[in-house]
């Protein structure tokens, strides 16, 4: 494999075919259904759909399938698939997934950049969808497209690209199950919709947070009351809530109180985040908008890569029943409402953390207060299989081989939903969990961008790695497995957070 001449196809198919193709993709303001529920009418997503559509078809890869999936009442689903090439692989197949739908646009942009307005600037391309998640299907068919250039082997491919991951995936298993056959048997599952630690090597995600949350509500009066005539009479719904969110939290120093939303970090999780804190040092938190004088939870940076990866962590989103500071009177409140986002370690089972939750606020009300929560998410994390060794030293030959460094394996603080289904479904396939959202990139935030050269970097580690799958596939060392029935339980429409 001639490494050089890879990176040098790739430098010219990102700079002259898939970048111009990201430039208009960005264009389209295609909201996930969640953001956009008339999408049909509107036709953003049938726009994207036909634009990445359009480009596969022109493609020159032999035998090459690309077929716009729709089932009634579905969000669409771009199907390819590739013949094997080389030596026969028989039904080994490797699935590569993506997806085309977007978060909405956010404030804070720039004054020189928006959502659906692309700039270029050196070597990052801005506007919503590039990074996340727009240039997986150019990258999944670049890697492909590099090694039929030399001449180079892989086994079958299988490119699946979906239009709902930003609301929860909730399309994806019924596609899933409709393609079951024609999906085969894959024994790899690349997945090109992560993060990266920095833009200097391959990262590959090992597991993912769950999430449990909702609208927590404390009821003290009917109305509103004077407060001057209340207090030190009626209790402030503030404190109740406040009160009871200290049975969750230790608001001295954020621990979570409850131990049934702790396990057992497994011991290769925990060498691994040493070796992420070893690589970035202070940038696990250098990269945080931190104002003059604050400090994060921790000065360790391989405990906060566990805090973030492997233990429980609450944030309050929003809030309800507090007037704005302009027009608050002196008046005791008849409520307080707030957003818990509570995050669950990989392993945890999110239907019980969310029974624990209800549990412990709704357990005996302070003062016999009204306490509802609406539970919106209960969500389950993934945590990856054990890595096949052919996989392990695949993925640290193709960093070294991209970027002169060695591979990171790293946790992530969201909650996907997508990973945790893929994985139920294709129980015993290897995975290889990667991207190009690193440092400043700002998924889903003002001023998100694509870093291009990681864009192809990480492409070339795709073509690297499916040299070396078929490689294994011939000694035997891989294992496909066709699709699980679906549980129906580790995906949801509380979107990808």
């Amino acid at each position: 494999m001639d490494n050089a001449r890879i990176a040098r196809y790739l430098d010219r198919k990102w700079d002259e075919d898939i970048v111009p193709q990201l430039v208009d993709y960005i264009r389209i303001p295609n909201k996930s259904p969640m953001f956009d529920p008339d999408w049909v009418a509107h036709g953003h997503m049938e726009a994207a759909v036909t634009l990445m559509e359009r480009w596969a078809k022109a493609q020159s890869i032999p035998g090459l399938v690309v077929e716009v999936v729709r089932l009634e009442g579905r969000t669409p689903l771009i199907y390819l698939e590739i013949p094997a090439s080389g030596t026969d692989t028989g039904e080994d197949t490797v699935l590569l997934y993506g997806h085309l739908d977007k978060q909405p646009e956010m404030t804070g942009w720039d004054a020189d950049l928006g959502p659906w307005t692309p700039v270029l600037k050196g070597e990052r391309l801005y506007g919503r969808g590039g990074a996340d998640d727009g240039y997986a299907i150019f990258g999944s068919l670049a890697a492909v497209l590099a090694l039929q250039e030399q001449g180079l082997p892989h086994a079958r491919c299988v490119i699946l690209i979906e239009a709902c991951e930003e609301s929860g995936s909730y399309d994806l298993p019924a596609y899933v199950d409709h393609l079951a056959a024609r999906i085969g048997k894959p024994s790899l599952v690349v997945c090109l919709d992560s993060g990266c630690g920095n833009y200097e090597q391959l990262w590959c995600t090992t597991s993912l947070r769950g999430l449990a949350g909702g609208n927590l509500t404390v009821k003290v009066l009917s109305e509103g009351v004077h407060s001057g005539d209340a207090s030190g009479i009626v209790p402030s719904s503030f404190r109740v809530l406040r009160d009871l969110l200290s049975r969750l939290e230790d608001e001295a120093t954020g621990r979570i109180r409850l131990d049934g939303l702790y396990v057992d970090v497994p011991e290769e999780r925990r060498e691994q985040a040493r070796k992420v804190a070893d690589v970035l040092g202070t940038e696990v938190y250098d990269k945080f908008p931190f104002l003059p004088g604050m400090s994060p939870m921790s000065q360790d940076p391989a405990e906060l890569v566990l805090n973030r990866s492997w233990r429980p962590a609450l944030s309050i989103t929003g809030a309800d029943g507090l007037p704005p500071l302009a027009s608050a009177g002196n008046v005791l409140r008849p409520f307080t409402a707030v957003k818990l986002s509570l995050r669950l370690p990989p392993t945890l089972d999110g239907k019980q953390a969310g029974q624990l939750l209800k549990d412990v606020l709704l357990r005996d009300p302070p003062y016999g207060a009204e306490v509802t929560l609406e539970l919106e998410k209960s969500s389950s994390g993934w945590n990856a299989p054990a890595q096949a060794p052919w996989l392990t030293r695949a993925i640290d030959d193709a960093s070294q081989a991209a970027f002169g460094k060695p591979a990171v394996y790293i946790g992530e603080g969201g909650s996907i939903p997508f990973m945790g289904m893929l994985g139920e479904k294709f129980p015993g396939a290897q995975f290889m969990i990667t991207g190009v959202l690193g440092p400043h990139s700002n998924a889903h935030g003002p001023n998100e961008f694509l870093h291009i050269p990681m864009g192809k970097r990480v492409t070339a580690c795709v073509s690297h790695v499916l040299v070396a799958h078929h490689a294994a596939s011939l000694r035997g060392e891989t294992a496909g497995v066709a699709a699980h029935a679906d549980s129906g339980d580790r995906h949801g429409g509380h979107g990808c957070c």
